[in-house]
């Protein structure tokens, strides 16, 4: 029986759609990721099911819309696992196929069932939803804990000095915050973020103890690289599925020094360099190990840009010469196309001719979509939200989804119909502050063509009431419903 590919899906966390050469970008080289899309797929219109974290993740794995759980929002670095153990996902479809299945890097999804235990093993967590193996951070690189996790259980964790974390607003005792001790810092927070101070940095959160087990930001990256590319190498033998979610250019952004002035950008410029490394690096450990030809290679982002999300990095200052978003309006958290429109590449060089598609493709859909590539069935229960559009991500159709429902911050829903984009009337900052990007929060609605108007620069309602009417009642219907995927 033939081998059904590999499958790896590097997943970036707040990149934004210009930000990497083949889509535009001048000032930030991209070999890497240029390479890949030279070998495979450019997709125009790739969407991220949100344009926060934890939704688009969840619903990465899970094949539903975030919004039908009230959960899936932005998560605390202490907050109970989202995806019921045992429930169908992605990892563990494949898993019951024969596939040995793995996450490396950003988890974000809930760890454990409330108050965690860190000096324990941490569960449930990645390894009850589908995963053989795990090897992660419990949220993000600017939450506590500043810790990794093997497969539950805290990496180098001295017993004698136990992990306490909380979200509360009072520090612990003895702890030293960013608030309090601004002198103690080398990256300054511009709002938030002014908790425990851990390798120079104050996070959001507070943290005491463990302090062999706190991870050193400058060398994360070659960390989750190590154990991605350990567990390919550990498992090169049988059909592998490998979900590896890089921190950048998430905040803190802290390149290893090898990566600092790589590009004119600061420190945000240099961590997506570092992340394009970590790319070639695992490209070039597939085509070392003979895999290369049957692996099929995804790499996408959960959510638009930001620039300034937290601290003082120059990112704004130093934009000058790049667009993060390209030609897109908004990003990470807005409702506008620039939150949830992202980079989308597809290679296998076995199957997959190069080249660039238009079709309407999303996250949600690789539960379905490689369900069908290995002729897996789907139960009734599973992936209710996910389309197969594998012809479309194989470059055999340019045909994708009709429609899609992607959110903005706090739920707040959009629906895309072919080239049309329908932003039902909100309350809510035109602009978010701090982070400096239009929310798409109106009074009253907005209809953009896309296909005309990629900058969502025209609000077409006025022109068009009846589809506007049309769009609204069928955004309430899908909200409504329990799924949208057929039998």
């Amino acid at each position: 029986m033939k081998r059904p590919p590999n499958i790896i899906i590097l997943y970036a966390d707040d990149l934004g759609f210009g930000d990497i050469g083949c889509y535009g970008a001048k000032t930030i080289p991209t070999p890497n990721l240029d390479r890949l899309a030279q070998t495979g797929i450019k997709f125009h219109q790739g969407y991220a099911s949100a344009a926060t974290c934890t939704p688009s993740r969840y619903s990465l794995l899970t094949g539903s819309y975030p919004w039908r759980n009230h959960r899936a929002a932005i998560l605390a670095g202490d907050d109970p696992l989202i995806i019921e153990p045992g429930s169908p996902t992605l990892p563990a479809m494949l898993k019951d196929a024969g596939y040995a299945t793995a996450v490396v890097g950003k988890w974000h999804l809930g760890l454990g069932e409330g108050r965690i235990d860190w000096n324990q093993k941490v569960a449930p967590g990645p390894n009850d939803v589908g995963f053989d193996e795990s090897f992660i951070m419990a949220a993000t690189n600017d939450r506590t804990p500043t810790v990794y996790l093997h497969n539950g259980q805290v990496v180098n964790l001295d017993p004698a000095d136990p992990i306490e974390v909380s979200y509360d607003d009072q520090p612990f005792a003895g702890e030293l915050t960013g608030r309090e001790h601004p002198e103690l810092l080398r990256m300054t927070p511009s709002h938030g973020h002014d908790g425990t101070i851990i390798n120079g940095v104050s996070r959001i959160g507070h943290m005491r103890g463990g302090e062999a087990a706190r991870w050193v930001d400058e060398t994360m990256a070659e960390t989750f690289l190590g154990q991605a590319i350990d567990f390919v190498e550990h498992h090169q033998e049988q059909p592998f599925f490998l979900y590896y979610a890089f921190h950048q250019p998430h905040v803190p952004r802290l390149p290893d020094p090898r990566f600092r002035g790589a590009t004119p950008h600061g420190p945000r410029g240099d961590v997506i360099v570092e992340m394009d490394w970590c790319v070639g690096e695992m490209l070039n450990v597939l085509e070392h190990l003979g895999l290369r030809e049957n692996t099929l290679v995804i790499f996408s982002s959960d959510n638009g840009p930001v620039l300034d999300d937290g601290y003082n990095d120059r990112a704004v200052e130093l934009r000058e010469g790049h667009n993060p978003a390209g030609p897109l309006r908004g990003g990470k958290y807005s409702m506008y196309d620039g939150g949830t429109r992202v980079p989308f590449l597809l290679s296998w060089p076995q199957q997959v001719q190069p080249g660039e598609s238009d079709a309407l493709v999303s996250h949600l859909d690789f539960f379905a979509s490689f369900a069908s590539l290995i002729g897996q069935p789907l139960p009734d229960d599973a992936a209710p939200d996910s389309f197969d559009v594998l012809d479309a991500l194989l470059g055999r159709s340019n045909s994708g989804r009709e429609e899609l429902v992607v959110e903005g911050l706090q739920a707040k829903l959009v629906l895309r119909q072919g080239s049309w984009t329908y932003i039902p009337p909100h309350e809510g900052p035109a602009v978010f502050p701090y982070v400096n990007i239009e929310s798409g929060n109106a009074p009253v609605p907005q209809l953009y063509d896309l296909r005309l108007d990629i900058g969502q620069m025209r609000n077409l309602a006025p022109e068009h009431p009846q589809k506007v009417t049309q769009m609204d009642a069928r955004l309430a219907a899908l909200r409504a419903s329990m799924r949208t995927r057929g039998p």
